[in-house]
């Protein structure tokens, strides 16, 4: 006599990224990440800044943060986690800060 055999639910995440136990796969190496950070705080400390401040539209600039607006969109076409993102921008917004009171950048 033939058993009726029952589905059982899935235990394990749908996305590609885990495998079959729930853990997350290692995407890339400790020096690919390593790298990445130092470029991603290297174009977050790179600054255009004014000798005279610009007087645009009635708001006064110092500086403009170059580096740091390439550094959002190239994070956010290049990684594909949001998680992974978050702290990316995280990152790159915390050097921005800071090294806007270093004199960092190029000054015009």
């Amino acid at each position: 006599m033939a058993r009726k055999q029952t589905k059982r639910p899935r235990t394990y995440a749908r996305n590609r990224a885990f495998s079959r136990r729930g853990y997350e796969k290692v995407f890339e190496s400790d020096g690919e990440y390593l790298l990445k950070l130092v470029l991603c705080l290297l174009s977050a400390s790179f600054w255009i800044k004014f000798s005279q401040p610009l007087l645009w539209f009635g708001m006064t600039f110092r500086a403009i943060p170059v580096g740091l607006f390439l550094g959002l969109i190239i994070v956010s076409r290049f990684e594909r986690f949001q998680t992974d993102r978050k702290i990316w921008y995280a990152a790159l917004i915390a050097v921005g800060i800071i090294t806007y009171f270093y004199p960092a950048g190029i000054l015009i």
